[in-house]
């Protein structure tokens, strides 16, 4: 099987040594996305509302650019800094998966990279495999 890595130039570049996307036979794996916007390279806002919305048109891209969409994603992975946050992020993640929505897990964790107050991430099956 071959691997193929997915650059995406509506979303912001990685902040490591990861890809922002792989490409593996029928499947596309995301890296976690943030809530950065790509052309400043700055959170969008301190809020996890904005930060929840900007991440998820991230992962958007990031799906476009290897050839799959938000409808093509089969599981979810939610990261926040803080679980009182939760409904906030489940408001705005409402707005992008509207009906047959992928499997889901939200988290707590301790710290999340530059600080964000969400980071997000998805596998999705690709469209006409």
């Amino acid at each position: 099987m071959k691997k193929e890595i997915i650059t995406a130039k509506d979303a912001p570049k990685a902040i490591g040594p990861y890809s922002a996307g792989v490409r593996a036979g029928d499947f596309i794996f995301t890296a976690g996305q943030l809530g950065i916007d790509a052309l400043t390279g700055e959170f969008v806002s301190d809020e996890v509302v904005k930060q929840t919305r900007q991440a998820l048109h991230n992962l958007k891209a990031v799906l476009e650019a290897g050839g799959a969409s938000l409808e093509n994603v089969v599981k979810t992975t939610v990261f926040l800094r803080d679980m009182n946050d939760f409904g906030a992020m489940n408001a705005v993640y409402a707005e992008f998966f509207t009906e047959n929505f992928p499997a889901r897990s939200a988290v707590q964790v301790a710290r999340l990279p530059k600080d964000a107050a969400v980071e997000i991430e998805a596998v999705a099956l690709v469209s006409g495999q």
